[in-house]
């Protein structure tokens, strides 16, 4: 069963680059925040880049504005992936790149995917959500991978 809104995100640990990895749990992150959340199956898969990523990166300003205090992403990839990934787009502190290496909270959130047939192996789905002091308050969620209509940073400004 998926999460839904109204739900409290489970506990769950990211890797985060700081200095070098560092452990953090889902409390520490969300607790007592607002936060706007997205995941992507892949850092560097076409949409993921080309769309997902460019879209929070361009209006992160815009969400905080809105009361957002994080705009952070998450995706089935180890630290050192993701960090390339931010690095590459040019993220510059803009958004908290969280680490799920293992699919853990994607799969306690109900919302990993088996890319397996595509060499890719178990990866989150494509979503977004705006997360307050650890409740989903709102939630998108792709159809399928490479569908970007639903999880857009447009969207999210516009549920704020």
């Amino acid at each position: 069963m998926s999460i839904t809104v109204g739900d409290k995100l489970p506990e769950a640990t990211f890797t985060v680059m700081d200095g070098g990895p560092k452990q953090v749990s889902a409390s520490d992150v969300f607790a007592g925040k607002r936060v706007a959340l997205f995941a992507v199956p892949g850092a560097f898969t076409p949409t993921c880049s080309e769309h997902h990523l460019p879209g929070f990166i361009g209006h992160a300003a815009q969400l905080k504005a809105k009361g957002v205090d994080m705009v952070a992403c998450t995706a089935v990839n180890d630290v050192f992936v993701l960090d390339a990934w931010a690095n590459a787009h040019g993220v510059n502190g803009l958004i908290t790149m969280l680490a799920d290496g293992s699919a853990t909270f994607a799969k306690a959130l109900g919302l990993d995917v088996d890319l397996g047939p595509f060499g890719l192996g178990v990866r989150s789905k494509r979503y977004a959500m705006i997360v307050e002091d650890g409740a989903v308050k709102y939630l998108a969620v792709e159809d399928s991978p490479p569908e970007h209509s639903k999880a857009t940073a447009e969207k999210l400004l516009a549920a704020l």
